[in-house]
């Protein structure tokens, strides 16, 4: 079976385009001829297809990749992401030419384009509209059950008479029944859209005439033709036209004047007008207030109509935009990793104040960060803007904090260790951040260390034992690199570390001033700084005068960085996030007047040490174990000597014990 065309029309079995042409148009109840233009001549259809129309094409369309496992980015390296985004040929921008297509398909019920490739690479380069009133859409069969469809283009015109298969073409469909095209909206809304016409002419008519119904002149008499002639237009010439309008009448030989027409405030004519722009909605799916009528429209409930106008009316036909470009532009092996999505927060915007308190939420909770909102204000992103900040008091449903109970019950609550859920989960949300920042500083290390090895004992050069020490000795300066580095990122993040701390801690024994310990978090984050400086300074340095040769300094030190890569952030951020909610909790309960604290060990139930510490009370300003002290092991005798005063744990690396307050 070939292209699918009618029989050619005959008398017979006429066409119903021939029908239509014959009587002027699609037949309606109205007698007014009603075609695709014709009706864009009335003004609630046309701002309906206009408002659909410019909006869609108004809208940036950007064809994205997946990122795996989750994700999108701009392919912006891809041939369709120009054309689809700014400009599909050198005649049109890309918001005219999805202008032109949407009005198309509304009205013809079909928006159809030509795809010009490549007719090598395949790569689609430019993408033309087509006439909708040239075009014919039919079906071809292609084997056994399998069909497609094909498109005819006549233009007379120009002499063009061609056929094109689907990969040529771009089509947008309207609402249809057979999956070949869609319906007309102009033919299904015929009679709706002539009665509208047929309105606005007869209030054109009305006016003509002076805004006055049609009548008749009555003489009492018997009048021949002539003189019937004479006086109607003696009373045309006088009274006809909107200029002539209320002229007095002078009526001989007892001629009166008979109204005939119906007045328009009986014929209800402005209710049916108004009644007419609202049936030009319904059939667009449009709110009314989107073509200007705002009888129904208030301040309270426009935004909640403009969201239903884009999730409604206009979605469909971005959800038929977005999918014709996947299944008709983009090749099928392409069609897993691209698609094309248009952006519509511009039409999503609210007054400055709501964008503002919605921003401050996506801000908040974690799904924007400081550029996103810039991006979406149109300004330039600022350095740092890029992170997403989270509520640290959230944590899963499943480790939440027990309810908080009477006064009574605190004592009861501690035992039972609310204190050590929300520290834990503190230690949790600041784990990470600790260790991007070690991360970032062995970084740091690893590039300056390995310059200075090149620069002091590269083969080649003259070596420099002594050279690479001097160099060595400035990177771990207390205002070398490393430990400016380390304090710039520490201070800050562990000064917030402890303040949500402290408010827990002054919360756990009912001290209801603020615990202020910005200074102390400095001094802590400074000291632990310096501590790990001079152990990554002690330990490289061993490493280069306990080597032989110049070749074994190279390779003992770069064993050392690249063991410190491996292990040396996990470790850094185990001890410091046990630690520091200890140490800042002991602080806070100082201020707040706690005498006493007990040790409490956690998560170490069968560690020696751990166990030997448990349930033990000290006076706050004394240590647990001394400097030098002893702790007894496990059953062969191996005892742990305190290499510090320690106040409160950890005592040794892993240790998960925890110090709370005895509350008398």
């Amino acid at each position: 079976m070939g292209f699918m065309r009618s029989a050619l029309s005959g008398i017979a079995t006429p066409e119903r385009w021939v029908e239509d042409w014959m009587r002027g148009g699609s037949v309606n109840s109205a007698g007014i001829r009603v075609d695709q233009d014709t009706a864009l001549t009335y003004s609630p259809f046309f701002a309906g297809v206009r408002v659909l129309s410019e909006d869609l094409g108004a809208l940036p369309t950007f064809l994205y990749e997946r990122l795996q496992p989750r994700g999108k980015q701009r392919a912006t390296s891809h041939p369709l992401y120009s054309l689809l985004h700014d400009q599909p040929n050198p005649m049109m921008s890309a918001a005219w030419l999805k202008e032109t297509l949407t009005g198309h398909a509304i009205t013809w019920g079909d928006g159809v384009a030509h795809v010009v490739s490549n007719k090598r690479t395949g790569v689609v380069e430019e993408i033309w509209p087509l006439r909708p009133d040239r075009l014919t859409i039919g079906v071809k069969r292609t084997g056994p059950g399998s069909f497609e469809r094909r498109y005819r283009y006549d233009d007379d015109v120009n002499g063009i008479h061609t056929v094109l298969l689907p990969h040529e073409v771009l089509h947008i469909p309207g609402l249809g029944y057979d999956g070949v095209r869609g319906y007309s909206v102009v033919e299904l809304a015929a009679n709706a859209i002539g009665l509208g016409l047929a309105t606005e002419h007869h209030g054109a008519k009305v006016f003509s005439n002076g805004a006055a119904p049609g009548g008749a002149l009555s003489h009492p008499g018997n009048l021949s033709p002539e003189a019937r002639h004479r006086m109607a237009d003696d009373w045309e010439n006088i009274h006809k036209g909107i200029d002539r309008a209320h002229r007095v009448a002078i009526l001989e030989e007892g001629v009166t004047w008979q109204q005939v027409g119906v007045p328009n405030d009986s014929a209800q004519f402005l209710e049916t007008r108004k009644l007419q722009v609202t049936e030009m909605a319904r059939w667009l799916r449009l709110p009314p207030h989107k073509i200007m009528d705002l009888d129904r429209a208030t301040f309270s409930n426009i935004e909640q109509q403009q969201l239903d106008y884009v999730s409604s009316a206009l979605n469909v036909w971005l959800v038929r935009w977005e999918q014709a470009i996947l299944t008709q532009l983009l090749l099928p092996e392409e069609r897993q990793k691209f698609y094309a999505e248009f952006l519509v927060d511009s039409l999503l915007r609210g007054d400055t104040l709501a964008r503002y308190q919605a921003y401050a939420i996506g801000r908040q909770w974690g799904w924007l960060s400081a550029n996103d909102v810039r991006e979406r204000e149109n300004l330039n992103p600022v350095e740092g803007g890029d992170a997403y900040l989270v509520p640290l008091n959230m944590v899963p449903a499943a480790r939440s904090a027990p309810a908080l109970e009477s006064a009574t019950g605190r004592r009861a609550r501690l035992l039972h260790g609310r204190n050590h859920a929300l520290r834990a989960t503190l230690a949790e949300q600041y784990g990470p951040k600790i260790q991007e920042s070690v991360t970032e500083v062995l970084d740091l290390e690893t590039e300056r260390v390995t310059d200075l090895l090149a620069e002091h004992l590269e083969t080649g050069r003259s070596r420099s034992l002594a050279g690479f020490l001097t160099g060595l000795g400035a990177l771990y300066a207390d205002d070398g690199p490393v430990m400016e580095r380390l304090s710039e990122l520490w201070v800050p993040l562990f000064t917030l570390f402890a303040a949500d701390v402290a408010t827990d801690a002054a919360e756990e024994v009912g001290h209801e001033d603020d615990v202020d310990l910005s200074v102390w978090a400095r001094a802590y984050a400074l000291a632990h700084a310096a501590y790990q400086v001079a152990s990554s300074f002690g330990q490289l340095r061993n490493a280069a005068e306990q080597a032989d040769t110049p070749e074994s300094i190279v390779s003992d030190v770069l064993a050392r960085l690249a063991k410190w890569q491996e292990e040396k952030a996990e470790k850094v951020t185990r001890w410091e996030s046990a630690q520091l909610p200890n140490a800042a909790a002991r602080e806070a309960w100082r201020d707040a007047g706690v005498k006493r604290v007990q040790w409490v060990a956690r998560g170490s139930a069968h560690c020696p040490y751990c166990t030997t510490l448990d349930g033990t009370v000290r006076d706050i300003e004394k240590p647990f174990v001394g400097k030098g002290d002893e702790i007894d092991g496990d059953q062969d005798g191996e005892k742990l000597v305190a290499k510090r005063d320690t106040f409160h744990p950890p005592v040794h690396a892993g240790c998960l014990c925890e110090v709370v307050p005895v509350v008398q």
